[in-house]
């Protein structure tokens, strides 16, 4: 696995054996890094140089190329370079708000904290948003374009998304060293080359050399990688300047064999095979990722106790905390959190049989709340849900969840639904407007609920299109901004509450204080808040960026960029 020639990104060969002439992937001058450094770069200047970039792309969905990504953003970062992600087009009801208050795909806010800075819409300058069967929400520069079918975004609005993806690639490349790019699903999907904007497209308007990313864990990873590259055409292959196995489990020796026959098979090196890495703490941007819903006793664990704590009589009490398994499931990542905590079981349920007798369920939010209530009373969990909560079981709903607890939900325009008017479940005195304006916004604090806490300081994002209107008095859990704006709706014992805030629980404070209420509640002693959950984040990514460097060749990844060049001269 010590190939001794790549491809840059614009077709022509780099040696990368000894004594070799090097020329740059992304059409500048080997030197520019070099005659630019300490020259302020301003967006839109003629004279500011263009970012090197580098791109990865799969095989199939859910090869872990988000991951990757991350992983190669932090990396660069700790080398010195400053780096940013891009997606052009993004597939996902779990996004992100900017500082700005628009709107991108969560993975992409993800991989610019990798980065150690704030995430901006040229990161991610389409957003789909899947509503119902062939339809999704377009967001084109963090604002709502509207609801289009599949078929009309395709002949209608492609066009416009396009140009939209080259203007945001362009201000990104202004204002950084280097830009990780990150495909969509497959490059082979020969129904949609021709109006591909994420793939090889995106990688021409980027001048990309290009990684292809497999998945060893589902299987065929060698049929796969050749399979891809037998689809795609001669010039796209000349881009691809190498392969990463994912996900793999095992002795790599035995591999090896594969591995030879792969490289002299394509004539392309295997730049690395990076292992399983579990609990790797960072979170994922497809509901593909999420625990399969499974019947599993209270008390079961995600995150097995170390033996320094099952020592400690507070840890054998875990509580068991169940999260409604939504078929159109929002900002999931909300929840994980709770995969940190030592004394919580987190499971995911979505048929009856799986209920047990839950300490705590969240309801998530939901990209369609009138069609995923529908599914939770066809399924019978609405009954189940009904019941815990009146028999004062603790309950909280997260915006599309908390809408859940209205007593109508309104949608007049056809904002989310066909109905005009559908039954809530009547858990508090409100309806929900939907409208056709979008609230994204960034907000904070303070969280007081009898039972739980006093002015705790918390902050999150709201992205919602429904709004409430109260139709009686009801005790407010949040204060938001220098206002105290009262925010959400709680049961007066605080057992039963809701909100619009995602990342509600990513404050630690609160979260610490919602689960000694409900260890106390069960006559269980509570426990002191351990590690902030940012920290953990911040050590996750470079637990990434480490295990991605020891098991990927990435010098050669950085000078298929055109990266690392002026070092050597």
């Amino acid at each position: 696995m010590k190939p001794t020639r790549i491809e840059g990104g614009n077709g022509s060969p780099i040696d990368a054996g000894n004594g070799g002439t090097f020329e740059s992937g992304n059409d500048s001058p080997l030197c520019s890094r070099l005659a630019d450094e300490g020259t302020p770069q301003t967006q839109g200047s003629p004279a500011a140089r263009k970012a090197k970039t580098i791109m990865l792309q799969g095989t199939a969905s859910d090869v872990g190329k988000s991951l990757l990504t991350a992983a190669l953003c932090r990396i660069l970062t700790q080398d010195g370079y400053r780096t940013a992600p891009f997606k052009a087009q993004n597939m996902s009801n779990n996004s992100y708000v900017t500082p700005d208050g628009k709107e991108i795909g969560r993975a992409q806010g993800m991989q610019a904290d990798a980065c150690g800075i704030e995430a901006t819409t040229d990161m991610n300058p389409i957003l789909l948003k899947p509503t119902r069967d062939m339809s999704s929400q377009v967001v084109m520069n963090g604002v709502p374009l509207g609801n289009f079918e599949a078929r009309v975004y395709r002949e209608h609005v492609l066009v416009q998304a396009g140009a939209a993806v080259q203007e945001a690639l362009a201000r990104l490349r202004s204002r950084f060293d280097a830009v990780v790019l990150e495909g969509a699903g497959s490059p082979a999907e020969i129904n949609l080359r021709s109006r591909d904007i994420v793939n090889m497209q995106a990688a021409r308007w980027a001048d990309a050399p290009v990684v292809l990313v497999a998945d060893i864990d589902r299987g065929g990873v060698f049929a796969s990688i050749v399979g891809t590259m037998e689809l795609l055409e001669p010039e796209e292959r000349e881009r691809v300047c190498g392969f990463i196995i994912n996900k793999f489990r095992g002795d790599v020796t035995l591999l090896q064999p594969g591995l030879d026959w792969l490289e002299k098979r394509t004539g392309k090196p295997v730049l690395g095979v990076v292992p399983w890495l579990p609990e790797h703490g960072l979170e994922e941007e497809d509901s593909l990722s999420l625990p399969a819903s499974a019947s599993q006793a209270p008390g079961h664990l995600q995150n097995p106790l170390s033996e320094e704590a099952q020592e400690h009589s507070a840890y054998k009490r875990v509580l068991d905390v169940i999260v409604l398994r939504l078929p159109k499931i929002s900002n999931f990542t909300d929840m994980d959190p709770f995969r940190f905590e030592e004394d919580v079981s987190l499971r995911y349920v979505d048929h009856p049989s799986q209920w047990g007798e839950p300490d705590a369920v969240i309801v998530p939010g939901s990209k369609n709340v009138a069609s995923d209530l529908q599914f939770l009373r066809a399924a019978g969990l609405a009954d189940k849900l009904a019941a815990h909560i009146g028999t004062g079981g603790w309950t909280v709903g997260i915006c599309g969840g908390y809408e859940m607890f209205a007593q109508r939900l309104l949608d007049p325009d056809g904002v989310e639904s066909a109905d005009i008017e559908s039954a809530g479940l009547g858990i508090f005195p409100m309806d929900i407007v939907f409208g056709a304006t979008k609230r994204t916004e960034r907000v904070e604090g303070v969280f007081t609920l009898d039972g739980i806490g006093t002015a705790l300081p918390v902050e999150g994002y709201e992205i919602h299109m429904g709004e409430v209107q109260f139709l009686g008095s009801c005790a407010h859990p949040l204060r938001l901004g220098a206002g105290a704006v009262p925010e959400g709706a709680a049961a007066v014992d605080g057992r039963c509450w809701g909100t619009f805030m995602h990342g509600i629980f990513h404050n630690d404070g609160l979260r610490r204080a919602w689960l000694n209420a409900v260890r106390e509640s069960k006559g269980w002693e509570p426990l002191e808040e351990g590690m902030s959950f940012r920290q953990r984040r911040a050590q996750s990514f470079d637990r990434l960026a480490d295990h991605v460097r020891a098991h990927v060749d990435i010098e050669r990844i950085k000078l298929a960029a055109g990266l690392g060049l002026e070092r050597m001269l």
